[in-house]
């Protein structure tokens, strides 16, 4: 399986002084740089994961990204709450360098990628009852839906800039027209064939320009690196996936009431994806409590990390 520059960058930071996520500069050992590698759990699904542990750590994060994104963005974060608790990330089927088989072998729904989540936390060993779940955009849904059937999957899941239910009317042009046919297709086709803007620009659409912010150049890198891998790109597991939203946004909806897990709803005020009234409405009709980021786009864990690493400690004293 094809190594990304972003595995190798790991392995090569063994001794590193450098700036914290909290803002203090101190050395980080071996020990605590994310660990990179491979688990299987199924026989077409194998993810690339980074796992961090403390010495004595007092639960477990994992952590969901979204589109178009990779286990990378979660790096830096990782390695600051590594210090005091047992993190997790992977990259879901379709995106990073875990496995992309034809949609007739995995479908890459929300209702799946559940499954897949409920496979990594056996698999891992993972403390459900000391786990927190962050998931953003396009993992959000799939936690959700876990959480219907087990709501002992975690301690909390703080979700956030994701479209639970089916309101179109809510969404941004393009995520609209991929919920369906005949725009799904042509909608497809134009990312991919625009996967570099998407990959430099998605971050920044909504903010203003002395709020638009750089990735780093190695999360970036991977994220490019990793577009198109096995004959699937990121932008088709991202279509496969929207093929099937209405179908487990409505499932999701129909079944709030087996809702029992404690959710937090995290949104960017700034986010032109999905607009705070989605995020809203879910917030008041499952009693979770519900904040607005000011200031902040589609992604608060790249453009304001420091405050990702308060929320999930947060979670965990609450």
């Amino acid at each position: 399986m094809p190594i990304s520059p972003f595995r190798t960058l790991v392995a090569a930071a063994a001794v590193v002084s450098m700036p914290t996520v909290d803002g203090h500069a101190e050395t980080n050992t071996f020990q605590a740089e994310p660990k990179i590698d491979f688990i299987k759990i199924g026989e077409h699904i194998t993810l690339r994961r980074m796992v961090s542990r403390a010495d004595d750590p007092k639960g477990t994060v994992l952590f969901l990204h979204g589109f178009p994104e990779t286990l990378a963005v979660w790096k830096e974060i990782s390695r600051t709450l590594s210090k005091e608790y047992e993190v997790h990330a992977f990259d879901w089927p379709g995106y990073g360098q875990s496995s992309r088989p034809s949609p007739d072998k995995f479908s890459y729904s929300p209702k799946d990628y559940a499954e897949v989540l409920k496979v990594y936390i056996e698999k891992a060993h993972i403390d459900r009852s000391t786990l927190i779940i962050y998931a953003s955009d396009i993992g959000a849904l799939p936690a959700l839906l876990l959480a219907l059937d087990e709501p002992a999957v975690a301690k909390k899941i703080i979700v956030g800039d994701f479209a639970p239910f089916n309101r179109p009317q809510y969404m941004y042009e393009s995520l609209q027209n991929l919920k369906m046919e005949p725009t799904a297709t042509p909608t497809r086709a134009h990312m991919n064939k625009t996967s570099d803007e998407i990959l430099q620009n998605v971050h920044r659409r909504g903010l203003s320009t002395d709020a638009q912010y750089d990735l780093p150049s190695d999360v970036q890198e991977d994220m490019k690196h990793s577009w198109t891998r096995d004959g699937l790109t990121t932008a088709d597991a991202f279509a496969f996936y929207y093929s099937y939203f209405n179908r487990d946004e409505d499932y999701l909806e129909a079944n709030l009431g087996k809702l029992k897990t404690p959710i937090k709803v995290i949104w960017g005020d700034k986010d032109i994806y999905i607009a705070k009234e989605m995020g809203r409405e879910f917030a008041d009709r499952t009693g979770s409590t519900f904040e607005i980021l000011q200031g902040i786009g589609h992604f608060p864990h790249l453009q304001d990390r420091a405050r990702t690493v308060e929320e999930v400690r947060a979670a965990f004293s609450g």
